[in-house]
Formats: structure tokens, C-alpha cells, sequence
């Protein structure tokens, strides 16, 4: 029973935000046109940076490219996660649900979901596009699917972060603390050269910013030379683990505030 609570309140959350991303331009287009802004704008107009003394990716700039974008659009698929939260306390649907929800744990679980399943049809369409633009893999089925399952705890972690938050506001004006962090993290990291190429500050941010490793590992598994993988699952491990609580003290403040 407690089960068939948990996965029926899931479900149902789930459903209703997926329903409503793909009938709902306001909320598809966004998060599909910034990631390819990205590729497109960057993959071609960043290029030549492959000719730089120490870029060493055999695939080429269009792939380094495409590992960025992935990990941007799992992690801010993520992210808008908190924004269906926060949306749904100000309509006054939330409150409604922890009313009839038999477990609200089945809640967060449910907006998770629904984030996973946003980000995967927006990987899709950028992935599509990448291969139709003489994108390169070098890597094998098994590193594919390392490189996918990686992004997809990337967004789950993500997504319980901004719930977290959504949850303790439950305002949409709180939006700005669940981006800037993901921000902050993917663009303080190896976004357009390599790690030996930073310099300064941002080189000593980067060295200890897990998207750094987040993003070796996916263009490691991209160009068929795993790298940093243990150091990458283990980051995501630990970060999955710690806003798990985060999200469901969240929830319990939420709560009391009911």
C-alpha cells in the first residue's frame, strides 16, 4: 500500500507536468532553444579554437561543444524543475496534492521525474541536431551509455536542488537561487578549452568545481578515452545523496507551512 502511495502520487505529478511541457510552447521552446543557441552559436563561431597550441580532442570542437551543451541541458532540465514547484504552490495545485497524496515523498519523486523526462527530449533534439552538423563519436555503446547515465544524475541532482528551494519559497520569485548556482558551476569549469588552457582565478575555481569533472568525463566518454569517471560518478553520488535530504526538508517545511 505504502508503495502504490508512493508511485501513485509520482505519477500523477509526473503526468501533469509532462502534459503540460509538451502542450505549452511558454514552457517547451525555452528550454529547448537555449541549449541549442549554445551548440549552434558556439560549435561554429568557437572553432578555430581547435587550432590552439595544447586543444587536444580528437573528435574536434564540434563534439568538445556538444559535451557542454548536454551537461547544460541536464543540468538546467533540472532546474526548471523548481520552477514547476514553485508554479504549482502559487496556483494553489501543490497544496491540493499534499492533501491527497498518500506519501508526499511520492511528490518530489514525481518532479524529479518529470525534469528527467523534459531533459531527455531536449538531449534528443540537440544530439540530433549535433550528428546532422558532422558531429564525431569515438566512443563505443558502453561509453554512450556512461555518457547518458551521467547526465541524467546530473539532472536528477539538479532537480532535487531547485525542489529544495521551491519548496522552502514556494514562489516563483525565488528562481533566481535555484539557476544561479548551475550557472555558476558550469561556466566556472572547462566550458570552451581545456582544463590545462584556464588560467588565473578561474583555473583555481575550476580545480575544484565537480563540473570540471562532470565534464571530462562526458567528453572522455565522447572521444572513447574514459577519464575521470570514478571521480565523476562518486561527485554525483555524494551531491544526488545530499540534496535528496535537501529536497525532502523542503518538503517538510512546506509542510508546516500548510
Amino acid at each position: 500500500m505504502r508503495g502504490r502511495g508512493l508511485t501513485s502520487a509520482a505519477g500523477a505529478v509526473w503526468w501533469r507536468n509532462v502534459h503540460t511541457f509538451f502542450t505549452n510552447p511558454a514552457f517547451l521552446l525555452p528550454g529547448l532553444l537555449f541549449p541549442l543557441f549554445f551548440f549552434t552559436a558556439f560549435a561554429g563561431g568557437l572553432s578555430r579554437i581547435q587550432n590552439v597550441p595544447g586543444f587536444d580532442f580528437p573528435p574536434g570542437y564540434t563534439t568538445w561543444v556538444y559535451g557542454f551543451v548536454l551537461m547544460q541541458a541536464s543540468a538546467f532540465g533540472g532546474v526548471f524543475t523548481g520552477f514547476s514547484v514553485a508554479r504549482d504552490y502559487e496556483g494553489g495545485f501543490a497544496r491540493r496534492l499534499m492533501l491527497g497524496a498518500a506519501r508526499r515523498s511520492g511528490l518530489i519523486l514525481g518532479y524529479v521525474m518529470a525534469g528527467m523526462t523534459r531533459a531527455a527530449f531536449t538531449v534528443t533534439v540537440v544530439t540530433a541536431v549535433a550528428l546532422i552538423s558532422g558531429m564525431e563519436i569515438h566512443g563505443s555503446a558502453l561509453d554512450l551509455v556512461g555518457l547518458y547515465a551521467l547526465a541524467a544524475a546530473v539532472n536528477a541532482a539538479a532537480g532535487l536542488f531547485a525542489v529544495g528551494v521551491a519548496m522552502r519559497f514556494r514562489t516563483m520569485q525565488a528562481g533566481p537561487a535555484m539557476q544561479t548556482p548551475a550557472f555558476l558551476a558550469l561556466f566556472l569549469s572547462p566550458v570552451w578549452v581545456p582544463f590545462a588552457l584556464l588560467t588565473g582565478w578561474v583555473k583555481s575555481v575550476a580545480s575544484v568545481n565537480p563540473m570540471t569533472a562532470f565534464l571530462d568525463a562526458e567528453r572522455g566518454f565522447l572521444s572513447g578515452a574514459p577519464d575521470k569517471v570514478a571521480l565523476a560518478f562518486g561527485a554525483v553520488a555524494l551531491l544526488l545523496a545530499l540534496f535528496a535530504v535537501f529536497a525532502v526538508r523542503g518538503l517538510h517545511s512546506a509542510e508546516q507551512a500548510a
